[in-house]
């Protein structure tokens, strides 16, 4: 079955040498969860600006629901895919409210104005990512983790069926972590999206993750169900630390075993 996404031997750098991403091939299923895992400089954001289209290919394609991403327009892609990066710091001069409608100018009329419908998308994505409280604030008077959730609920205004997210749950609390990863497998589970996400938290990705990919730059690479994927030998191969393994409600949990941890 095709991919709503199809990586077909991506391969890309960022000077000469030796490539962040070579011979990188994997789909993405229609309304399923992959979680993208790998150490630093891996490759991890640099695969999610290559799926939105953010980076140019060096070798490889990129298919967006059968179709090569480069020839999409900007404005027909945002109908597609919204991208959450890591978070960069506040846009100055925007209210949450503003920010998070932002979103949703791909879906204005010929006039370019908001309507009903834009207003109550915003209103139910700051609803759903517990930012509600604070919409008419600057942006910019936030902490990390309520800006992270604004652009996550900017992410979900948008309402395309493909979610691209680098690190989103990096900047949160411990309630906010499983409460976004929540919303975002309700998504998937309720109204079909796919999700793709980046993150450090290896725990996080086999719980909420249908598929893992695990990228490791020069170790290659790993792909499939997150129990496939996530054990203690590829955690050795690409990682290069030792994990202890145990079973918490039914499903494997990793842990790292440092030198004086032991």
């Amino acid at each position: 079955m095709r991919g709503i996404i199809e990586v077909d031997g991506l391969s890309f750098g960022y000077r000469k040498g030796e490539p962040v991403l070579a011979g990188l091939t994997f789909s993405v299923g229609k309304g399923s969860f992959t979680a993208v895992v790998g150490p630093n400089g891996a490759g991890k954001s640099t695969l999610l600006s290559l799926l939105c289209g953010s980076l140019r290919l060096q070798g490889g394609a990129v298919r967006i629901d059968g179709r090569a991403v480069g020839d999409y327009t900007a404005q027909t892609l945002a109908g597609k895919v919204a991208v959450v990066r890591q978070e960069t710091g506040a846009v100055h001069g925007f209210s949450v409210a503003q920010t998070v409608m932002m979103a949703r100018t791909v879906h204005f009329g010929a006039l370019g104005f908001e309507s009903a419908a834009d207003r109550q998308a915003v209103h139910k994505a700051l609803a759903e990512t517990d930012t509600q409280a604070f919409a008419d604030r600057p942006l910019a008077s936030l902490s990390g983790g309520e800006r992270q959730r604004v652009y996550i609920a900017r992410a979900m205004a948008q309402e395309t069926p493909i979610l691209l997210l680098d690190e989103p749950t990096s900047s949160l609390d411990l309630r906010h972590q499983v409460g976004m990863l929540d919303l975002l497998k309700a998504g998937q589970r309720d109204r079909g999206l796919t999700v793709v996400a980046a993150t450090h938290d290896l725990n996080l990705a086999g719980r909420y993750g249908d598929e893992v990919l695990m990228l490791g730059g020069p170790a290659g690479y790993e792909h499939g169900a997150a129990e496939t994927v996530l054990t203690q030998e590829n955690v050795r191969r690409f990682f290069g630390v030792e994990v202890a393994a145990g079973l918490v409600e039914g499903r494997r949990v990793l842990v790292a075993v440092g030198r004086f941890g032991r």
